[in-house]
């Protein structure tokens, strides 16, 4: 059985103290390659420009809306590098990237899915095209449910406030998760500012983790869940 805390930005902006994790997301990466054609900027109208930096912005952008449309997963697209990079050169290709992720794996095939007939159109509106490779497949690893109810049981028998959330980044847990039973706590990080130099969570927060954490391994010792 494995049970830790790490931080969670979400529990700052909502003033709660004490996150319950559902579970840790799916993360699924491709490598995106948009072909367009090289010409110089000067001769070719604007008409006749086959721009893959154009296609790529509109690409990122529809990334953008269709994730906030959806909700529950989180959209990114990390990297663009633009072929052959000059001034004065309509771009003819650019290196690029998309990661979904979501504690629902059908709700990221579902996005990919939108994502690439919108992409479809807009290869087809400025003589594009998009092809896209799986770099990274990763599932979910939820939580056990017992053991997050004992860590709400116990955060609130200590009088603090929780509030279930889902870990947005990996954990060694995901790998535990196939051993055993896991659970994870969260604690708040002051503006939401997580896995990041600038992140801070305040000596008091990570003490009230720590005793829930104490009380939830003592809570789970005495009445073990199955399989554990």
């Amino acid at each position: 059985m494995e049970l830790h805390i790490e931080q969670g930005g979400s529990l700052d902006r909502d003033g709660l103290e004490i996150g319950v994790v559902e579970g840790i997301v799916g993360i699924y990466a491709w490598d995106v390659t948009i072909t367009g054609q090289q010409n110089h900027s000067g001769a070719t109208a604007m008409v006749d420009r086959k721009d893959a930096l154009l296609a790529a912005s509109r690409y990122v952008a529809a990334v953008d809306r269709i994730v906030r449309a959806e909700g529950q997963a989180v959209g990114t697209v990390g990297r663009l590098a633009v072929t052959p990079g000059a001034r004065n050169v309509i771009p003819g290709r650019v290196d690029a990237s998309l990661e979904l992720r979501s504690l629902d794996e059908s709700r990221i095939q579902r996005l990919y899915e939108t994502i690439r007939r919108e992409t479809a159109q807009i290869a087809a509106a400025n003589g594009t095209a998009f092809e896209f490779r799986l770099a990274q497949s990763r599932g979910p690893s939820m939580c056990v449910p017992a053991i997050r109810d004992v860590v709400r049981t116990q955060a609130r028998a200590l009088g603090r406030s929780t509030n279930d959330v889902p870990s947005g980044a990996g954990h060694d847990a995901q790998s535990m998760a196939h051993l055993g039973p896991m659970g994870m706590i969260f604690v708040p990080s002051v503006g939401g500012i997580s896995h990041s130099p600038w992140e801070l969570t305040h000596p008091h927060q990570v003490a009230h983790g720590a005793e829930v954490l104490l009380q939830a391994v003592l809570a789970l010792d005495a009445n073990p869940p199955a399989g554990a």
